[in-house]
């Protein structure tokens, strides 16, 4: 009995153990989308299923300064962000359909803090902190790109 018990566990801890590994790695292979504020550029991954917004940026160790992910949701509503199981320091821009930036707010890695919108929106864009502070970049900037014109029709 006691084997039959001792298998199965190194059965169970074999099937859940690859399992662990695999969601401990960063998505990188997102489709990507250029975003423009002001002068600056940005190479942003798009994160637009359940999954990939859950996923986020977790688990990443470093990000390109140019590079950032804006999450894509199904329609305007308050938007909520932790950094569970996130490794970098982020600002997360919470933006409008028109590409306004609603409110910005900086989150601290590995923290379940609650960071809300201050009024629906659809769009997210997570960037390295203090990207935003570096290029004057506040609330009230519009975001330029294909995802803002699309919505605008």
């Amino acid at each position: 009995m006691f084997q039959r018990f001792a298998a199965l566990l190194l059965l169970a801890a074999s099937l859940i153990g690859p399992a662990q590994a695999q969601q401990q790695q960063p998505q990188t292979d997102l489709a990507r989308t250029k975003l423009s504020v002001g002068l600056y550029k940005i190479d942003a991954q798009v994160a637009q299923t359940p999954r990939q917004r859950e996923i986020g940026l977790m688990f990443r160790k470093e990000m390109p300064q140019s590079e950032g992910m804006i999450f894509v949701f199904e329609q305007p509503a308050t938007q909520c962000f932790w950094m569970r199981n996130t490794l970098l320091p982020l600002t997360a821009a919470f933006v409008a359909d028109d590409g306004r930036i609603v409110n910005l707010v900086d989150m601290q890695p590995m923290t379940e803090n609650s960071h809300c919108s201050e009024e629906p929106v659809r769009y997210v864009l997570e960037m390295n902190q203090g990207w935003f502070a570096k290029k004057n970049i506040k609330k009230g900037a519009k975001l330029g790109g294909e995802l803002f014109a699309a919505s605008r029709r």
